[in-house]
């Protein structure tokens, strides 16, 4: 009978989590030290994803943020409203980038092994975890995973395709990032379009809604070659890349963990369930695994357990009901409040005078019934 490996740690998928994860336990000098193994069924991954956050000081991946802005738009109808960030900068990690960046610095650790398979089970077992792939398995005293067993339920999505364009001559103010134009076809949703120029001739464009529903990928493409035409009319561009994603926006735990198995990014409700911002709160988890392993304290990835939850619920609930139209709660907060106070607030590290500031830009009358109901059904 073949006798499975153990290791102190398995990390299953690969993703932004798992990736974060590794990161983190190498960046101890005391959890470097354990037997890791990760797993997942490709780990030749191209530019798949792109990733923006906020930060107020050099973060601990500030060598590979490829673009960072200190001013952001927001338009809707006749409101155009730019705002500097400051103290905050807004910043971009492209995919590729980041899973290079990791992947190299794991190459230094002898203790970290890599199996590209695909993954088809994950269970408790022996006091600890089991994990289970094509041609083999393991044991573990934890197993971190990422992966999603089941199809995520969720009444509200963020969705999005995005495209980087390239012109041959500047058409771009590479100083702002346009954060939010509501000045397309709403599709009876909350709809945008991002617009992040990367140069003054290169921008990632991108078309996101939330939504029940995820469109097919030649309605994005509609719309996208629609704001192209509108914004760019008669200058020739070419497609460079492009990318396309659901992200589920609900304030309900995606799984339960089971002791040794501790779900981490979206699958351990790492997103930020109102905006589908996760970046960074997906470096909190990690490192907040990391402090209760080097403390040995029962394990606890949750991230979103404030206040802030709160007004993530109410946010859904208004959006899933149709209370008020999603582009005009933003564009409001937006309009009233500096991009600070904003990204505080979406950030969950505002105080109780900034949360104040933002519900003082809704209307009462919306907001409080709406709070009333969340309220109670809790």
């Amino acid at each position: 009978m073949q006798v499975e490996n153990k290791y102190d740690y398995i990390i299953a998928g690969a993703g932004c989590a798992g990736y974060s994860l590794l990161y983190h336990l190498l960046q101890d000098p005391f959890l470097c030290k354990k037997k890791i193994l990760v797993v997942d069924t490709n780990f030749n991954k191209g530019n798949d994803r792109t990733w923006c956050f906020w930060e107020d000081t050099d973060g601990p991946f500030e060598s590979i943020v490829c673009k960072k802005w200190s001013n952001i738009e927001i338009l809707k109808g006749r409101m155009q409203r730019l705002l500097p960030t400051a103290p905050f900068e807004y910043k971009m990690i492209q995919g590729i980038d980041f899973y290079q960046y990791i992947s190299a610095f794991a190459k230094g650790f002898d203790i970290v092994e890599w199996i590209a398979s695909k993954i088809l089970s994950i269970n408790t077992a022996h006091g600890g975890a089991r994990v289970q792939w094509e041609g083999g398995a393991a044991n573990a005293d934890y197993v971190f995973s990422s992966i999603n067993g089941e199809r995520i339920q969720s009444k509200l999505w963020q969705h999005f395709k995005g495209i980087v364009v390239e012109f041959d001559n500047a058409v771009f103010d590479d100083t702002v990032a346009r954060l939010m134009d509501f000045n397309v076809p709403q599709m009876d949703a909350t709809a945008f379009m991002y617009l992040l120029p990367l140069t003054d001739k290169k921008a990632l464009v991108e078309y996101t809604l939330f939504s029940p529903t995820i469109l097919a990928s030649a309605e994005y493409d509609h719309v996208l070659d629609a704001y192209m035409e509108e914004h760019y009319k008669g200058i020739g561009y070419k497609i460079q890349h492009s990318e396309i994603g659901a992200i589920p926006m609900t304030s309900k735990k995606l799984t339960s963990n089971d002791g040794a198995v501790v779900s981490i990014g979206t699958m351990g409700d790492a997103v930020k369930a109102s905006t589908g911002y996760a970046f960074q709160f997906i470096q909190k988890q990690t490192q907040q695994i990391v402090s209760q392993l080097k403390l040995n304290q029962a394990l606890n990835p949750a991230v979103h357990h404030t206040r802030h939850q709160f007004y993530d619920a109410v946010l859904l609930y208004i959006l899933e009901h149709q209370k008020m139209a999603g582009d005009e709660i933003f564009a409001r907060i937006f309009e009233k409040n500096t991009a600070a106070t904003v990204f505080k607030f979406l950030s969950n590290t505002s105080t109780l005078l900034d949360d104040i500031k933002i519900m003082t830009s809704l209307p009462t009358q919306i907001f409080l019934p709406a709070a009333i109901k969340v309220l109670f059904r809790r």
